[in-house]
């Protein structure tokens, strides 16, 4: 997959430097995309397997390192995604200290999460969802995807307002 449209979620140059960063040093990782407050709604790196995917919870994508190896899975929980399913979500990094669950908490950078409303004219053309309870059963995951140029403006999902 190499078309920016061809996934529910894309990972920028700098986040896919970052994730190789990480599975150089954790080995496989997946992430989980939550909703909640702060880190609540940021994009959370786990050893893969360390995080318990629900039957459910959907999955995205599967996202590459800067050097193609290897594929994480990227999740989001079904109440969640049922409010963003119209968004492509585009993991990036940033300077700043992550959560301390996630695996970048200690270095200097952290994951966030970007979004741009997706057409319907592209929406038809994605992939069926995949949910945990289907991957459980065997159902196959997506081609891995690397980073790529991304066009256009993007959002940020989570914006923390102070009055």
């Amino acid at each position: 997959m190499s078309n920016e449209w061809s996934s529910r979620v894309l990972i920028t140059d700098r986040a896919a430097d970052l994730l190789g960063r990480l599975v150089a040093r954790h080995g496989p990782v997946m992430f989980h995309q939550s909703g909640g407050c702060c880190d609540g709604s940021a994009p959370m790196c786990y050893p893969d397997g360390d995080f318990i995917v629900g039957d459910r919870d959907v999955l995205l994508g599967v996202i590459t390192t800067a050097r193609g190896e290897p594929g994480a899975p990227v999740w989001i929980s079904g109440s969640q995604y049922a409010l963003w399913k119209h968004t492509q979500l585009i993991l990036d990094a940033v300077p700043g200290r992550g959560s301390g669950f996630s695996l970048e908490a200690p270095e200097g950078e952290r994951f966030l999460t970007r979004s741009r409303v997706i057409s319907p004219e592209v929406e038809e053309s994605l992939p069926p969802i995949i949910t945990g309870g289907q991957v459980e059963e065997g159902a196959e995951l997506p081609e891995p995807i690397g980073p790529v140029e991304i066009s256009g403006e993007l959002g940020e999902v989570c914006r923390i307002v102070r009055a």
